[in-house]
């Protein structure tokens, strides 16, 4: 056996696969679910590709428990997934509906049962349509809709939930979702997009609070922090462009979150597009409640350059004429994002520094590729052969490891994702799954990354 093949992780680094609501679970009109932002948004003509929607997705909704039982097959002992908005308020914020936190309850018993620990993710990108017609994100009063929401779910799931994350990503719910418009709720408007940062930072501020008084025992959020990185280290026009776009994607998001508040230069950035009147005294005390994990989605850097007249980046509101973002260079994904697993080492260890005495978890992280389905397996099952997503994850995996080895205080690794699923506004064309899904029979066959994660799993390393 190689030396390559002999990695181990820390006693106790727990293993497991990540999902989100909209994206798996279909029933979209069920048990009283009400409409989320993203259902108006996939049925916005041109909005997501060949005007797929989450109406269906992969029933997980009825197929919970031979979902469950697959996780447990595959040896998984932890699955984070997100609680969807809708079914347990269906208007936002009116009577709590029983019915929507009964499936929640099934699934967490059905996890626990198999020995796998359940993480809630208690929001992502699944508003309620009716707090978007008041304003979604961009009006205060939804950061404290989120906090009631997030103690009616805990009330009845907390006694067996130990592990809460409040948002997922909250720069795709702003930047994507109201500066440019790729994503729901579709809006196009720089000023609308900072708002919405603050409110949900906000948001997650008074919902890890009222968690945290009402007994949680962990409590985080999920971030999707980039590795920055400049075309050439020697210039100083390409440093000033990673500092730009790193105080729009992380430290906005970053410090504020650990006590240190909003950076001054970042501010200063916001101010040239919409007056910061939001930020309100005691805001950002309200924002820096104590969190025991930082979740991190990753998969793949950020290279810029610093160019008079660049397009800049609609996704980092500002950089117009002054940042160009490096197109990828191979090998890619199917998403056409870069693979460089160096670049999560560099993260990991950029947080560890920065923002020290705060334990990570990779909460996502993973491939999409054109998976050949149909296969036969070497055990005369059905099988898909996905190498390429095997390599991208091993690679990651001892990127991660190098990053323990240096000293980040990483707990674990939740493998995106668990099942092909609806991609957004990519609709059912790009698969990110250890698990394969024929969306038409609603069959699931693990592919060979799954395969291969159950022997990283059983060994605990590489």
């Amino acid at each position: 056996m190689s030396a390559r093949s002999e990695l181990r992780f820390p006693e106790g680094f727990v293993w497991g696969a990540a999902t989100a609501a909209y994206q798996i679970e279909g029933a979209a009109t069920e048990d009283g679910r009400g409409p989320s932002i993203w259902d108006t948004f996939s049925r916005t003509p041109g909005r997501v590709f060949q005007g797929h929607t989450g109406d269906v997705a992969c029933d997980h909704y009825h197929r919970y428990a031979d979902d469950v039982a697959l996780m447990a097959d595959l040896g998984l002992r932890a699955y984070r997934f997100s609680v969807a908005w809708p079914r347990i308020r269906p208007d936002g914020t009116g009577p709590v509906n029983p019915r929507g936190l009964d499936f929640y309850d099934r699934l967490t018993d059905a996890l626990l049962q198999r020995g796998i620990d359940p993480i809630v993710t208690l929001y992502h990108w699944d508003l309620p349509q009716s707090l978007q017609d008041t304003g979604g994100w961009t009006s205060r009063d939804t950061a404290a809709h989120l906090a009631d929401y997030a103690v009616a779910v805990h009330s009845r799931l907390g006694d067996r939930i130990r592990t809460w994350t409040t948002l997922n990503e909250p720069w795709c719910s702003a930047y994507l979702g109201y500066g440019n418009g790729l994503h729901a709720p579709g809006e196009r408007d720089p000023g609308a997009a900072f708002r919405a940062v603050h409110h949900l930072l906000l948001g997650h501020g008074l919902a890890a609070r009222a968690l945290r008084a009402a007994g949680a025992e962990v409590v985080g959020i999920t971030l999707n922090p980039a590795d920055v990185r400049p075309a050439d280290p020697h210039s100083a026009a390409d440093a000033a462009a990673v500092r730009l776009v790193d105080g729009l994607h992380n430290r906005i998001f970053l410090d504020p979150l650990t006590g240190a508040g909003y950076p001054a230069d970042v501010l200063e950035h916001v101010s040239r597009m919409v007056e910061p009147d939001f930020i309100r005294d005691g805001d950002e005390k309200t924002i820096a409640a104590p969190i025991d994990l930082l979740g991190v989605n990753f998969y793949a850097p950020t290279y810029v350059a610093g160019r008079a007249g660049a397009a800049g980046g609609s996704a980092w509101p500002g950089t117009e004429g002054s940042v160009e973002f490096l197109p990828p260079v191979g090998p890619l994904t199917d998403m056409g994002w870069m693979i460089e697993p160096a670049s999560l080492t560099r993260l990991l260890e950029r947080i560890a520094t920065d923002y020290p005495g705060l334990p990570l978890i990779i909460t996502e992280n993973g491939a999409a590729f054109p998976d050949k389905a149909g296969e036969e397996g070497p055990d005369g099952t059905g099988w898909v052969a996905d190498s390429d997503r095997v390599a991208y994850l091993d690679g990651h995996l001892r990127a991660a490891h190098a990053a323990i080895a240096r000293g980040v205080d990483l707990r674990g690794y939740l493998v995106w994702s668990f099942l092909d699923n609806f991609e957004w506004a990519e609709g059912y064309r790009k698969r990110f799954g250890i698990v394969h899904v024929d969306y038409l029979t609603q069959r699931r066959t693990p592919k060979e990354s799954a395969r291969w994660y159950q022997e990283v799993i059983a060994r605990n390393g590489l």
